[in-house]
């Protein structure tokens, strides 16, 4: 009598096939993100012109608007997505705080500080004149909240360094009013920034965002391996031979360039870094070298979608995308936050 044996269970797939098969899907959605950005606009561009545009086969008005005006919108809001995605995902990395986003360390409200001073006082109205200058409010902020919080005992715990960034950004929100409210003009300039858009804006922007950004993202993921040792707490991280002071200096810097170079390039634009690196947590896990390259691709898709949304919404003219944004990201915020399993770091 033959016995037959019990067929084995199927394997469930790993976590590292998951990431990766996750991964080549967020990067057909980002593809996808661009080829509609391309596109779609004031005037609608099918998509075979679009990649003969692109390949340059093409001499028609339709490709000059695709190369000349469109392409350098979409690098800006790639750009702007991943800075904005990655300082996201750093800021809770590091704060260890699932509410944190560029914001928590003043990082935006100095930038409009220091734009609205170089708007007001100095006269300069150009990207390429006050984008120094958003640098300079930035620094200034993470320098602020770092030496305020590293005051007393322990050093600059994610605690401290929240609440001295909540205490700089309201003190630099109350200059930015205190200056423009007694000047409408300057009120109206700084307004036309503050909604955060690509309207008017390309490949200068482009320009002076790149090398920052791209500064900011190679430190960032340098830090990756660090931030996993310290996700066990800090003595546990130093046991392992990270150093969490560094790390934390380190991280921002970082901070800083990304989301300094996408504040002044395209203005402050909200919900990027506070969701995005939620939906990575969910899919990747804690592992920060997949959260981080996760919070890049998704954050620069969700910022070209919320993009093309404004123009299809509001054609021939659009809604800003910082205004898209802001409809956008509060019900994904709350919907990825009652997750229980996303709710903390």
């Amino acid at each position: 009598m033959t016995v037959l044996a019990a067929p084995r269970p199927a394997r469930a797939p790993s976590r590292s096939s998951v990431r990766a098969a996750g991964m080549l899907l967020a990067l057909a959605v980002l593809a996808l993100a661009i080829l509609l950005s391309l596109a779609i606009g004031a005037r609608q561009i099918p998509f075979g012109e679009v990649i003969d545009a692109l390949l340059g086969r093409a001499d028609t008005e339709n490709a000059t608007v695709v190369t000349d005006v469109r392409v350098p919108r979409t690098l800006l809001g790639l750009l702007v997505g991943v800075a904005l995605g990655l300082a996201g995902g750093l800021m809770q990395a590091l704060t260890r705080n699932p509410l944190a986003d560029p914001g928590l360390l003043g990082v935006n409200a100095g930038s409009a500080a220091a734009i609205v001073t170089a708007i007001g006082l100095l006269g300069i109205t150009s990207p390429s004149g006050y984008v120094w200058f958003a640098f300079i409010g930035a620094a200034l902020a993470s320098v602020l909240v770092f030496a305020i919080g590293a005051m007393g005992r322990g050093g600059a715990t994610p605690v401290r360094l929240a609440l001295a960034g909540t205490a700089i950004t309201a003190a630099f929100i109350a200059y930015v009013y205190a200056i423009t409210l007694s000047d409408p003009i300057l009120l109206q300039r700084y307004n036309q920034w503050a909604v955060g858009s690509f309207s008017g804006r390309g490949s200068t922007e482009v320009d002076l965002a790149l090398p920052f950004i791209v500064a900011g993202a190679v430190i960032t993921f340098a830090l990756a391996r660090t931030l996993n040792a310290m996700a066990l707490g800090d003595d546990s991280a130093r046991s392992l031979g990270a150093h969490a002071g560094r790390a934390r200096l380190a991280g921002a810097g970082a901070i800083t360039l990304l989301a300094g170079a996408a504040t002044a390039a395209a203005g402050p634009i909200a919900f990027v870094g506070l969701t995005v690196p939620h939906v990575a947590r969910a899919i990747a896990g804690t592992d920060q070298r997949w959260v981080l390259a996760y919070s890049a691709v998704l954050g620069a898709a969700l910022v070209l979608f919320a993009d093309v949304l404004g123009r299809v919404l509001a054609r021939p003219s659009e809604i800003q995308v910082g205004i898209v944004l802001a409809f956008v990201g509060v019900p994904i915020f709350i919907t990825v936050v009652r997750r229980r399993r996303i709710a903390g770091l």
